[in-house]
């Protein structure tokens, strides 16, 4: 029986997908418009109106202290601020445009537990007191890039991924390590197109093995001083500097080690697009839209930008080329 291709519901045809030239020509037409303040006028024009946003909203977070690591502390660009990085994130769970911060509001956070589990010696579940206690936290200024190519630097507060490997101990067929976010359909609502029911909620993510046991994976728990506001992934997420920002699971309660690859959001939704590896890299464009240069969103607007080259493995190939050599 020949094989027969069933798009799913979230797979839209080519035809029906914004280019990543016309979306950015349009971004840049606004930003022309509001320097000539007739920006108000001209947007019913245009259609799809930007959300407003509050200048500055605040979240319900708790200072966190940290030792500055002396290895990531500086980068050759400058700190995102810090409302903007709030305000202009990523999680799909929520909501498919960048304003979502208002939605991850409602994301519980008391009570929180990660569970690691499979292929290990010593399976934990840890509270979040436990986490901050057995694993020192310090201060990492990483470059964010995401796949949609834009750029970011943020200053988290963690530890390292390899903190965890070895208080449980994996065994010798664990070659992949998998991340299942938090997940209720009753709070989270998903993007409007295409409904949360026809994607493959939970949230999930993966490593190689090596990968996670690499000295730049981490595990953040703070962010600019504070603990993560809900749309960072509160109240524990994974950052992956090396590779495009949806690898890095939000919000995560399980991590699981496993022999062989797992499943994983991105991935599964469309294979071609979103690469399980996904390692930042000039030279490997998306099928829609070249890698080459990235929009380093600041200081303080997402309209204010610079274009800059992509850096292979985001500028941390001293760290992790030897993983792919």
């Amino acid at each position: 029986m020949p094989f027969i291709h069933i798009p799913q519901p979230w797979q839209l045809p080519e035809r029906q997908v914004t280019s990543e030239a016309a979306f950015f020509n349009r971004r840049r037409f606004l930003r022309t418009l509001v320097g000539a303040g007739i920006a108000g006028a001209a947007l019913p024009l245009i259609g799809c109106q930007r959300q407003s946003r509050v200048d500055a909203p605040t979240f319900d977070t708790n200072p966190l202290s940290a030792t500055p690591n002396p290895t990531f502390s500086q980068v050759d660009r400058p700190t995102t601020n810090e409302q903007l990085a709030a305000t202009y994130n990523n999680f799909y769970e929520f909501g498919g445009t960048k304003q979502i911060w208002q939605n991850a509001q409602a994301l519980p956070t008391e009570d929180w537990k990660v569970e690691v589990t499979g292929l290990v010696n010593q399976p934990r579940t840890f509270d979040l007191e436990t986490l901050q206690r057995e694993f020192p936290l310090e201060e990492r200024l990483y470059r964010f890039r995401c796949v949609e190519a834009w750029a970011m630097v943020v200053p988290w507060i963690g530890f390292p991924m390899n903190a965890i490997l070895k208080a449980v101990d994996p065994k010798a067929n664990a070659k992949f390590v998998h991340f299942t976010s938090y997940y209720d359909r009753r709070i989270m609502k998903g993007p409007t197109f295409p409904p949360s029911q026809f994607l493959p909620f939970p949230y999930t993510e993966g490593l190689r093995i090596e990968e996670m046991a690499n000295d730049l994976a981490f595990f953040a728990v703070g962010v600019y001083g504070h603990t993560l506001p809900k749309q960072h992934g509160a109240p524990v997420r994974a950052v992956i500097p090396w590779k495009y920002g949806f690898k890095g699971a939000k919000s995560i309660v399980k991590i699981e080690f496993v022999e062989t690859q797992p499943a994983t959001f991105w991935n599964t939704i469309s294979p071609g697009e979103y690469k399980f590896e996904s390692n930042v890299d000039p030279e490997v464009s998306h099928p829609r839209w070249s890698q080459a240069k990235e929009r380093l969103i600041g200081p303080n607007s997402e309209f204010d930008w610079e274009e800059v080259p992509t850096l292979k493995y985001n500028g941390y190939g001293e760290f992790v080329a030897s993983l792919y050599a």
